[in-house]
């Protein structure tokens, strides 16, 4: 079979992917030169340990594809790191070990550490904490190289062509197949359509689903230099159990209840996460905001709460902040739905909306839409 995917993102690069593994020709288009959305905006991280039961077995499935992927594809960065979730009151050790009592706790690879056993698995953690919840599954790629790696991978099958700087503007459904006309008057003819948009929801994307069930989520984040010394593990905070539905129960409600969180934390609906890059570096965020319009300028006291919470865990200063930047990504508003997929047309789908999953669940959300059209 012959396709064309629109958009270069990590979904239209995973459902690619899949496509010219599974013996298929793809044609794939992205308007600017390098995808510039969430797909870069992001940790990196393939994130196990908070996902919802209920997508579990497809979280695990792409750690899975991401180890296979890794394997064959060096310039992806793979590396099973792992991560901590530190927990610093009462409230949020309770919350930690009923997680790490759970029915999924051995699917996830939870472990409850003491300070001790903390800082035996990741010894650049000497600050202040109760205890930590290690989670052996977590791991993390390099988000701003592993889709170039990638397509290189791809070209070389002799099946993959990638036009950068190329956007789609008309689609014809013709009944056996589909025709796609670029902006620079190009026509792709193929026997079929993936339109992986990201958080583009208007334009093409109205014009092929209409209005879809999914709405626009902007993040801030932040780059340091290198930190001189080794994070083994990828490290949360607390917080983040307040956005990881794996964590709902008893004691989440209490510690929601507690209103523990600071104030800027609480305002700004953050969680810190921090996973350190292959220079060195660590990639620290984030904050949710769910109204539009979204500013255009990003608010300086998230990425001060955000400093102080990592130093405190590391009981050292950071390095200088060397970026700091806003991202949006498309979510689901369908609390089951990981992601929304629809047929447009004969030969036409839609799929977007993962939410913050997108860098975790790609290869596999790939790999189910493959199977979903009998590819």
């Amino acid at each position: 079979m012959r396709m064309v995917i629109i958009g270069g993102g990590i979904l239209g690069t995973a459902h690619a992917w899949t496509a010219i593994a599974r013996g298929h020709e793809v044609v794939q288009l992205e308007r600017e030169r390098e995808a510039r959305g969430a797909t870069v905006r992001n940790f990196g991280l393939v994130w196990v340990s908070g996902r919802a039961a209920g997508e579990l077995d497809l979280t695990l499935r792409s750690r899975e594809l991401w180890e296979e992927i890794g394997g064959r594809v060096a310039g992806v960065g793979f590396r099973p790191a792992g991560s901590i979730t530190l927990v610093r009151t009462p409230a949020e050790l309770a919350v930690a070990e009923a997680a790490a009592a759970g029915t999924t706790a051995r699917q996830r690879g939870f472990t409850l550490l003491d300070p001790e056993r903390v800082r035996a698995l990741n010894p650049a953690l000497r600050g202040k904490y109760l205890a930590g919840l290690h989670c052996s599954t977590d791991a993390a790629v390099e988000s701003r190289q592993a889709l170039p790696a990638l397509r290189a991978h791809m070209a070389a099958s002799g099946r993959y062509t990638f036009h950068d700087g190329t956007e789609a503007r008309s689609v014809l459904d013709t009944g056996s197949g589909v025709v796609v006309t670029d902006d620079t008057g190009r026509r792709h003819a193929a026997d079929l359509l993936v339109h992986c948009p990201g958080a583009a929801h208007s334009g093409l994307t109205r014009e092929l689903a209409g209005d879809l069930p999914v709405r626009r989520v902007r993040l801030q984040m932040m780059q340091t230099a290198p930190l001189g010394e080794p994070l083994t593990t990828a490290i949360a905070d607390a917080d983040s159990f307040r956005y990881y539905p794996g964590f709902a129960g008893p004691q989440l409600d209490a510690l929601t209840a507690e209103q523990s969180q600071a104030a800027t934390a609480a305002e700004h609906k953050m969680q810190l996460l921090c996973v350190q890059r292959l220079d060195g570096g660590l990639t620290i965020g984030d904050t949710h905001e769910y109204t539009e319009p979204f500013a255009f300028d990003v608010d300086e006291a998230p990425y001060e709460h955000l400093t102080e919470v990592t130093e405190e865990l590391l009981g050292r200063a950071l390095p200088r902040i060397v970026r700091r930047w806003a991202g949006v990504y498309s979510q689901s508003v369908d609390p089951d739905a990981i992601v929304t997929r629809v047929q447009a047309d004969t030969n036409v789908w839609v799929v977007t909306g993962p939410g913050g999953r997108g860098m975790t669940l790609g290869p596999a959300i790939g790999e189910q839409t493959a199977d979903q059209l009998g590819l």
